[in-house]
């Protein structure tokens, strides 16, 4: 196993830009190492950058594994009906998830706007710098029990911090943990218990 991270402030000027085709070359870098490295394949567990990872280009120098195929899958598994989401801005506002969960047939919850803004300004003014605070946690129960309320039957924490800050014990609601059901994936793979992955970068299913 073998990892490479480039910083992703690198790229936030142009995550707040919306331009996605600077990141998918800064992600394309990482998967190139990767494979120089020796790697079969690679994972993403940044649910945020497979937004980019998705823009049309020359094919990554790996195969991977989707990650919102890999927590849509289990939600079917699960025969969940509708799925609420959190996760960054950017993932909440795009098309990832509803996409991913409607090809299961399976309903897709965003919060409301006010409450958006909550879960992202916690991520990047907490999560990500280690503070995982009671009142923080409080919140996203809270929005977590307004997706109950509203019909939904699981709850998708689709940023890789969030399941530190809210527990499965803890949220009103059954938790679809993206990191750990992505690295359950990565096992199954590595240890021939799942097919090797033949996306590689670009729209799904291309």
């Amino acid at each position: 196993m073998t990892l490479d991270v480039i910083a992703m402030a690198r790229s936030m000027p142009d995550w707040d830009a919306g331009d996605h085709d600077p990141i998918r070359r800064t992600l394309g870098e990482s998967v190139r190492r990767l494979a120089a490295a020796g790697a079969d394949f690679f994972v993403c567990p940044d649910n945020t950058a497979h937004m980019a990872l998705e823009r049309p280009g020359d094919d990554l120098a790996l195969p991977g594994l989707h990650i919102a195929e890999v927590v849509a899958d289990r939600a079917a598994r699960d025969k969940r009906t509708r799925v609420g989401v959190l996760g960054t801005r950017y993932t909440m506002d795009g098309p990832v998830y509803p996409r991913e969960l409607a090809a299961r047939g399976i309903g897709c919850e965003f919060p409301e706007a006010a409450d958006r803004e909550t879960v992202n300004e916690i991520i990047f003014a907490e999560l990500v710098n280690g503070v995982f605070g009671a009142d923080s946690r409080r919140e996203f129960v809270r929005i977590i029990k307004r997706f109950a309320e509203s019909g939904c039957d699981a709850v998708a924490l689709v940023c890789t911090e969030i399941p530190l800050l809210v527990r499965p014990d803890e949220s009103p609601l059954p938790v679809l943990d993206s990191t750990r059901l992505l690295a359950h994936a990565a096992f199954e793979v590595a240890a021939d218990r799942r097919a090797l992955p033949s996306w590689r970068g670009g729209p799904v299913g291309s």
